[in-house]
């Protein structure tokens, strides 16, 4: 008769984690950043400081090549932060399953065994919140800021502040006499004029775009006659921001829960961000204490590595006799054309 060990542990926890449709969904911020690994908790990238390619000097023939300094480059360095949190099979539900596997009630054990694993698989979810409330902080901040349990992390990725606006009075787009459409042009212009490459595309959440959806400046630029009368779907306004602006809208309204337990958008109302296309930077992964010190294989230790750099540990307790399972992750994501975004609260 197999064992409580048999039955949980980090690799059958990790296919039946990766077996489930759902998990395969990524979420915005992982498109935007795709996952990358590396060996270590160091994060460290070259950052432009324009987009601008410079013209390549003039020469004599015969000559030595005029060397060029890297100048407007700077090299980033930091420590990413790292994450951890377990659970353990309780001495209650191993009781049950050793019933159910003497009464040899297959269905029942596998019904219990999938509940275990679902607890599980929790955490694996709540790994993936993190990098994704860093990076829907970045796009909406321009930094980092995490603190829960008694660690305290936090990261100023230095944004061009002329990048960043904050609207006021009767500009904000809430109000009739906001002007959206010129507000945006603005901006796309600014980034275009620092860096030579203009954003085709924004993030902002429902309520935000709902500002949008009812703007009578919008409205009647659709529909001069009939402007206030007009029944403009999500298609329609996406379609005519296309048309007019060339930027292509994501609108993002995702939810997580807090260490707290408070529910949070990851994506903050009354903010509008533009962004270029392509990849913005990268999401790494380093290696966690788990995986450098365990994964070698220890008599009461197994790994399994999920998410490119999520690990899961399940390590045997004798007495009682149980299972942990533990998930952790280093974690952060690097932000290399963070001077080609605009950041605007509008309201």
């Amino acid at each position: 008769m197999p064992t409580i060990f048999d039955l949980v542990n980090a690799k059958e926890i990790a296919d039946y984690y990766e077996n489930n449709p759902s998990n395969n969904i990524p979420y915005l911020g992982a498109t935007l950043f795709p996952p990358k690994k590396q060996l270590g908790l160091d994060l460290s990238w070259i950052k432009g400081s324009k987009g601008l390619p410079v013209a390549l000097m003039p020469s004599e023939f015969d000559a030595k090549a005029t060397l060029r300094d890297r100048i407007g480059f700077k090299k980033i360095e930091t420590e990413m932060p790292f994450f951890r949190e377990a659970m353990r099979v309780g001495e209650k539900d191993r009781q049950e399953l050793n019933r159910l596997l003497s009464s040899n009630l297959d269905s029942m054990t596998r019904t219990l065994i999938a509940n275990i694993y679902d607890d599980i698989t929790n955490l694996v979810n709540g790994a993936n919140v993190q990098p994704e409330r860093m990076i829907m902080q970045l796009l909406s901040t321009g930094k980092i800021k995490i603190t829960a349990n008694r660690q305290d992390f936090d990261y100023d990725y230095k944004m061009k502040s002329d990048h960043k606006e904050a609207l006021a009075g009767n500009a904000v787009w809430s109000t009739a006499d906001a002007t959206p459409i010129e507000d945006i042009i603005r901006w796309q212009d600014t980034v275009e004029e620092n860096t030579g490459v203009r954003p085709t595309k924004a993030i902002l959440t429902r309520k935000t775009f709902g500002y949008l959806l009812k703007h009578p400046s919008i409205r009647l630029d659709m529909n001069p006659l009939g402007g206030q009368n007009i029944i403009l779907t999500d298609a329609m306004l996406k379609q005519y921001l296309q048309d007019k602006l060339g930027i292509s809208v994501a609108v993002y309204n995702k939810k997580y829960l807090a260490e707290n337990g408070t529910s949070n958008s990851f994506y903050p109302d009354e903010y509008f961000t533009l962004i270029p296309d392509g990849t913005l930077g990268n999401t790494y992964y380093g290696t966690t204490p788990e995986e450098s010190d365990l994964l070698t294989g220890q008599s009461n230790a197994e790994v399994s590595i999920v998410n490119t750099g999520v690990a899961i540990t399940t390590v045997k307790e004798p007495h009682p006799v149980n299972v942990e399972t533990i998930v952790s992750e280093i974690v952060m994501p690097s932000f290399e054309t963070i001077d080609n975004i605009f950041i605007a609260q509008v309201n």
